[in-house]
């Protein structure tokens, strides 16, 4: 049985994606491992250092099916890394006169940095995929209700009217910047890594870093400064990226768990038979996806810390700090695709009330446009009295249990200053939104401008 959930069959869907998840199982890191393995042997072999012959055979045997995973596993657990299993399984299958060329003036981080840095170039173009997709998503939700008025909430409690388009709008903003983000640390972060015993790649005499530019052509990756096998701040970037995206992703889910609520019930979840039922009340429909968002997000909240602290590191190679770094990364990555896949189908399927939304702005007697009242009345008798005015009129309405309206009505002053006519249209939701929809339109159009 698998030790945490993300790996189970039966828990897995839960907290991760199988895509995510094949992309960091153990086939595809030795697959990783193998590919720069043998793109090392191709580009040494450009240089003149390794023979075609020995380069081709090394190519054609870097597939995981070859290797006897049985061996790989028992050397990973003696000598701690599985690096040298699979060069002696590469050089097996390759044959005697293409081994002596494998592993040429590398170091096992070499190989296990770089096939990290494929993985993580792979994720980020799933990230990218679906923060797009979910971005799209809850742009049409925002044209769509961009004019719906909905109870803006603070503190818990019914502040002002805005719009549920722009609720959707200021969700969908911080996905444009995390778009931003992963291409912004793929330019740091996806480069490879080739410093050999200590960063010096001595064995290889004056072709080093000839060697290790040839490398990154292989790879299509970038070429970094030098080695940074004690520098693990790119990985660290990544974990925090994540983490800021599933603070985005909880926020989101939040919302709408908030919004689920029984006495609110202005959204639900998308409805399938079973699907957020209770062992016991039959009658319940719990946001069971924003709920595994939510969990997901603060999984990857524990996890970053880790990865910051595997930055500190000793000398040229640490004692344990990047190691660490296999216990949080992958992880990371799949509660982050996983609570990711969960709100692009809340943002596609949401199912969204109107009428309840009104219902709930009304159900206060008008008090949620207290301010709207105070500003239409500021421009007549100044701040101070306008406050004052809705202040006297709000207690009223709260000690007689009548509506503002009522209570304006039954107000001299107030009447003295504004008309039945205007009392109702400054008591309408639809007519207090202010900028909320210029901030919808600023925000869909700059989604319009994904690719």
């Amino acid at each position: 049985m698998p030790l945490l959930p993300i790996d189970s069959e039966i828990e897995g869907a839960n907290f991760g994606t199988f895509e995510m998840r094949e992309l960091f199982s153990d086939g595809a890191y030795l697959q990783g491992m193998l590919d720069v393995e043998a793109a090392l042997a191709r580009a040494e072999s450009r240089l003149g250092l390794v023979p075609t012959a020995a380069s081709d055979a090394i190519s054609a045997a870097a597939k995981v099916a070859n290797l006897n995973l049985g061996y790989v596993a028992a050397s990973t657990s003696t000598v701690g890394y599985p690096v040298i299993a699979l060069v002696n399984e590469l050089g097996r299958v390759a044959g005697d006169d293409a081994a002596r060329y494998i592993h040429l003036g590398a170091t096992t981080q070499d190989i296990t940095d770089t096939s990290a840095v494929l993985q993580i170039r792979r994720a980020f173009s799933i990230l990218h995929r679906d923060l797009v997709a979910t971005a799209r998503a809850l742009g049409t939700l925002a044209t769509r209700y961009r004019d719906t008025p909905i109870a803006g909430r603070t503190h818990l409690q019914q502040a002002v009217p805005i719009s549920f388009g722009l609720k959707c709008a200021i969700w969908a903003a911080p996905l444009l910047a995390h778009l931003e983000r992963l291409d912004q640390a793929a330019r740091r972060v996806l480069v490879v890594q080739f410093g050999g015993a200590a960063g010096t790649i001595a064995p290889l005499g004056p072709h080093g870093v000839k060697v290790m530019e040839a490398l990154a052509l292989e790879l299509n990756l970038g070429v970094p400064l030098g080695p940074w096998h004690s520098a693990r701040d790119g990985f660290a970037e990544v974990a925090s990226i994540l983490a800021v995206i599933c603070g985005s992703l909880g926020k989101i889910a939040l919302d709408v768990s908030l919004l689920t609520q029984s006495e609110v019930a202005e959204v639900s979840e998308p409805h399938e038979e079973g699907r957020g039922s209770s062992s016991t009340m039959p009658q319940k429909r719990n946001p069971i996806s924003s709920e595994y968002v939510i969990a997901a997000a603060r999984g990857v909240h524990a996890l970053a810390p880790l990865m910051l602290t595997a930055m500190i590191g000793d000398h040229e190679r640490s004692t344990g700090a990047w190691q660490s770094e296999r216990l949080a990364l992958p992880e990371c990555f799949v509660l982050t695709a996983g609570a990711l896949r969960r709100v692009r189908s809340l943002a596609e399927r949401l199912v969204v009330d109107p009428a309840r939304m009104r219902a709930n702005l009304d159900a206060d007697g008008g008090l949620i446009m207290a301010e709207a009242v105070a500003s239409a009345l500021t421009a007549a008798v100044g701040r101070a009295a306008a406050h004052e005015a809705i202040e006297r009129a709000s207690l009223c309405a709260v000690r007689e249990r009548k509506s503002l309206r009522q209570a304006l009505l039954d107000d001299e002053k107030v009447r003295a200053q504004l008309s039945n006519v205007d009392i109702d249209r400054v008591l309408d939701p639809v007519n207090y939104l202010g900028a909320a929809g210029e901030f919808v339109d600023r925000v869909c159009a700059k989604i319009a401008e994904l690719k």
